[in-house]
């Protein structure tokens, strides 16, 4: 079968219903063959507009009650947010009431505008307007359906008729708001499902509403433009927002906002595109909260810039407080994948992903002096704290994960930076455990199959020992108890470690040789943990705990242990005896 035969076929659908001869590709992209969005980067924030107190719980299935409402409030301004929707208060009683509340309360600050929605008819502007009284400075969000469908299918209106009801609600807008000058007032137009409008069509009707409104002579004028239903990919979005900037005729006087929804998963980078195509404002929700799949999230897209070196002009970084209240006032929960703030999300269960992540930390802790403190981090696009989140919450361990997360927990948590060789040999235990229990081992499982598997000689035990230095030989002279019986060791080698050997190799009768050593202070924030020994046996003390890792073959097995205490020589040689206790045949010795 030919390339082209394999694309053009017909393909039967197995189930009638699901039948995509139903649909027809997007039909409202504009020629735009000299776009220039694609060549540009976001370099600033744009002005962020929340619509969460009207969009928002509008798409509640229990809208949020007064009390809600203002501790959302609260909580966006405290994020930073100087433009808030907060309601329809021509709708409903309750949303009039919490725009009284707000500005009757003083509890709108001098930096903060309140913006409300309303539809193009006289009686809810009048009601918009006087839920208003006494606003320092407000914006009247006016709007009127304009795409195909609405015009055909809703309304049974041609376009003359769409257009004389958007020029109608702007001239009630500017004769209403000239009853009330102790408020400065800015009017925002928006043709309702600009996305799925003819775009000149969409300038011809916004170029009559400013026509009415005259922002050249100084009113203050947001024009939005809402993907009402994304209907399209985001970069047909794009050119759409490009050619209405272009085209319209008082464009340098205006504002531009976008309200993207995300009927296709796009929301956000229709958003980020359309500030390439030359939005200067955003409106969208925290946590995108809104009808069918949600608004634009507003969170998301600050946190994208932020991630690129780029000021979002909002402070997240108290984000877990900001999420509890967002989702207790929509009594909505977050699901764990979420952008940034989900439970999963800095991560990582893939060995792969954990042993980069260690890796990366370990580097540029060793090079933070040259790294200029600019984030780094292999499969975090972000540094977690930032916004509240501790480098606990990156590495955690099922039998999916490797040898890094492993050891990065233990080194995070208890103190022990396994060597390598180590690492893999505690990786296979832990794999082994995950496996067996099917689920996430937690911190304190880890530690213990790490004690229980080296740290607890079983029948083995370090009792009293010297070490002393003749003519070049050390000597090894102790008792060790082993299978409850007390036993003297006695040996002779380069060091206390091979003279120690050199005596269990001769007690036994089993060929010994040590294939691997390591070891390290452990800082003292640890000395607490269960495992670790104060052992004040030699006089060769540190003042924070050592450990001491050993490979040990045994009759040609290779076996690991750790040995921990105040004494580096007592921790070399517990680990020598942890890895020899881990031989099956020692038991019997």
């Amino acid at each position: 079968m030919s390339q082209q035969t394999a694309n053009t076929r017909k393909v039967t659908p197995k189930h009638a219903a699901f039948d995509y001869n139903k649909y027809r590709p997007f039909a409202f992209a504009p020629s735009l063959p000299d776009r220039t969005w694609p060549r540009k980067t976001i370099e600033k924030a744009p002005i962020w507009a929340s619509v969460d107190l009207r969009d928002g719980n509008q798409a509640l299935i229990d809208p949020m009650t007064i009390e809600q409402k203002t501790r959302f409030f609260k909580t966006l301004v405290e994020v930073g947010f100087k433009e808030i929707e907060i309601g329809f208060p021509s709708a409903a009683q309750v949303e009039f009431d919490f725009a009284r509340k707000l500005i009757e309360e003083n509890q709108v600050p001098d930096d903060v505008t309140l913006q409300v929605l309303v539809q193009a008819r006289e009686h809810l502007i009048a009601r918009t307007f006087e839920s208003l009284k006494g606003a320092k400075r407000a914006i009247v969000h006016v709007y009127n359906s304009t795409s195909r469908i609405q015009r055909e299918k809703v309304y049974g209106k041609d376009k003359a008729e769409i257009k004389e009801i958007a020029i109608s609600g702007a001239k009630l807008l500017k004769e209403y708001a000239a009853k009330y000058p102790e408020t400065e007032w800015v009017f925002q137009y928006s043709p309702e499902s600009f996305s799925q409008t003819e775009t000149e069509y969409a300038v011809e009707v916004t170029d009559a509403v400013c026509e009415v409104w005259q922002p050249a002579q100084g009113q203050g004028v947001i024009i939005n433009l809402p993907a009402t239903v994304e209907a399209s990919m985001p970069n047909i979005f794009a050119d759409q927002v490009e050619y209405f900037c272009r085209n319209l005729a008082q464009r340098e006087h205006v504002t531009i906002s976008l309200h993207t929804h995300n009927d296709r998963g796009c929301a956000v980078a229709a958003a980020e595109l359309g500030v390439l195509a030359g939005a200067d404002r955003i409106e969208g929700t925290l946590l995108g909260n809104g009808e069918r799949t949600g608004n634009m999230d507003i969170m998301v897209m600050a946190m994208n810039l932020f991630s690129q070196g780029v000021d979002p002009e909002l402070d997240f970084s108290n984000m877990s407080e900001i999420v509890q209240v967002v989702s207790e006032c929509n009594n909505l929960p977050v699901h764990p994948r979420h952008p940034y703030v989900g439970e999963l999300v800095f991560t990582a269960f893939s060995g792969s992903h954990q042993d980069a992540i260690k890796k990366s930390l370990d580097y540029n802790e060793k090079n933070k002096d040259e790294t200029d403190n600019v984030w780094d981090v292999a499969y975090l696009p972000i540094d977690p704290a930032h916004i509240g989140r501790s480098y606990q919450d990156v590495v955690r361990i099922n039998s999916q994960s490797g040898k890094g997360g492993v050891a990065y927990i233990l080194q995070r948590n208890y103190g022990f930076n396994l060597p390598r060789w180590m690492q893999i040999d505690f990786s296979r235990v832990v794999q082994q455990q995950a496996e067996s229990v099917a689920r996430e081992l937690q911190n304190d499982e880890i530690l213990q199959t790490f004690e229980d598997t080296y740290l607890k000689q079983g029948n083995f035990e370090l009792l009293d020992y010297s070490v002393n230095n003749k003519g070049g030989e050390v000597y090894f002279d102790g008792q060790v108890r082993m299978n409850e019986e007390v036993i003297t060791i006695a040996g002779t080698g380069n060091g206390p470690l091979s003279s120690f050997i050199d005596g269990l190799a001769q007690h036994t009768g089993k060929s010994l040789h040590i294939i691997n050593y390591a070891e390290h202070a452990i800082n003292p924030q640890h000395n607490s943990m269960d495992g670790i020994d104060d052992d004040t046996n030699s006089d060769n003390k540190t003042n924070a705990n050592a450990a001491a890792y050993i490979q040990l073959n045994v009759d040609g097995e290779v076996y690991s242990g750790i040995g921990t205490c105040s004494s580096t020589v007592s921790a070399m040689l517990k680990g020598a005896l942890s890895a020899f206790a881990q031989a099956p045949s020692t038991t019997a010795a």
